[in-house]
């Protein structure tokens, strides 16, 4: 058994589920904050879920929304002649919404943070809302992106319950690092499970640090 298998695969599922979580909720954060419709408060629920919903109830139910029986997991099977259940694609969906307030939280944060005043000025300069998004807001929420995109990135690494729900332990496809420390914990092997922990460990560590970092750096340059 290849030993980096799943260290590789959580990394990749990392990755993939914070660039997924940047680009949509960066246009989800923004609507958050800017717009005026009374009822976002339920769209803020609904992406705040997550946050308070057990693991293996929220992998439950969407092990029953990709299923076979299930009208997206049957489209799915015909359209790309697999199952989106037990499959890398179906832990990137699973990671993506379990994840997503950890990403379009610190994002809204950010972008309700920046003053009204040099957004109201530039479209009195006759700027477009896309520009004062690219050019006024986005730049001065880099911080809380930065945040956003690590906090994404280092939860999805450290999930267990939603991806095993979903994702089954199938290795070289949906058997991720924290999958791999059950298993060995559950086979009595805890010197494997204590290397594969502190490697977790270590790098979660590592990347919180550095955002911490980067982050005290932005302070002082303001």
């Amino acid at each position: 058994m290849n030993f980096a298998a799943p260290l590789l695969l959580s990394l990749k599922l990392s990755l993939i589920t914070m660039i997924s979580l940047f680009i949509v909720g960066i246009p989800a954060a923004y609507w958050l904050v800017f717009s005026r419709v009374r009822w976002k408060f339920l769209v803020e629920s609904v992406v705040a879920l997550p946050l308070v919903l057990p693991p293996t109830v929220l992998g439950f139910y969407l092990l029953m929304i990709v299923g076979g029986n299930s009208f997206i997991g049957r489209w799915y099977e015909v359209a790309f002649n697999k199952t989106l259940a037990f499959s890398f694609e179906g832990l990137v969906l699973g990671s993506f919404i379990y994840s997503l307030p950890f990403a379009v939280q610190p994002f809204q944060t950010a972008f309700a943070g920046v003053d009204r005043k040099l957004i109201e000025a530039s479209w009195s300069l006759g700027r477009s809302h896309l520009y004062t998004f690219f050019f006024v807001i986005l730049p001065l929420s880099r911080q809380g992106i930065i945040t956003g995109c690590v906090l994404s990135f280092a939860h999805t690494l450290g999930e267990f319950g939603v991806v095993l729900m979903i994702g089954g332990n199938i290795h070289g496809i949906t058997k991720v690092a924290s999958v791999a420390i059950y298993d060995e914990v559950q086979s009595l092997n805890y010197g494997i499970a204590n290397i594969y922990s502190a490697i977790l460990l270590s790098f979660s560590f590592i990347i919180l640090a550095a955002v911490y970092f980067i982050n005290r750096r932005f302070v002082r340059t303001i």
